[in-house]
């Protein structure tokens, strides 16, 4: 049996959980999420747990039986804590800004990046520290747009200079070697 599907799904008080047949709804404090899962999988509700229970133990099911709860779990972690990545922009000349809630970058192209954040999504920028934290109750949302962010600059490996996580190690690489006397 799966070791994470077999986990119960820890509900904490103002956590509401609704479960219609194959769809999951979980309200919070922070928002709302609600996604559908698969029909195979059985998603009940039982003593303030949410529990994830599979029919047979073909492949498939068994690798959607721990996807599913880790789904739900982060559903759960999303609307009473909520979920934020970091990004650092190292190099000259490169900086973010916010104009009202969207995100305006200048990372060396020939135009400012603009990228708008959808329902649910907050982007913090701090002009001192050159970060961009992308704040938001759904995971995948977060690092999606975290991950698009970085893509418009990626960190090259012989200046270090570009658009990285926060606590990403870049491998350097060594420059042109001079000639040798």
């Amino acid at each position: 049996m799966s070791r994470i599907g077999r986990l119960p799904v820890p509900v904490p008080a103002g956590v509401q959980v609704t479960i219609e047949g194959s769809k999951v709804t979980v309200k919070g404090p922070k928002g709302e999420l609600s996604r559908e899962f698969d029909p195979r999988m059985q998603i009940t509700l039982e003593d303030g747990a949410v529990r994830v229970r599979r029919p047979n133990d073909a492949r498939t099911v068994r690798a959607l039986h721990g996807l599913t709860r880790a789904l739900i779990n982060n559903m759960v972690i999303g609307v009473t804590q909520g979920y934020s990545k970091t990004l650092e922009i190292h190099g000259t000349g490169y900086r973010a800004e916010l104009q009202g809630k969207t995100l305006v970058m200048n990372l060396g192209h020939s135009h400012p990046v603009v990228i708008e954040p959808p329902e649910g999504l907050e982007f913090v920028v701090n002009p001192k520290a050159s970060t961009v934290v992308v704040k938001g109750i759904d995971k995948e949302l977060v690092g999606r747009y975290a991950a698009e962010i970085r893509g418009w600059r990626p960190v090259e490996p012989y200046l270090g200079k570009g658009v990285r996580y926060q606590g990403e190690r870049v491998r350097r690489k060594a420059g042109k070697a001079g000639k040798a006397a």
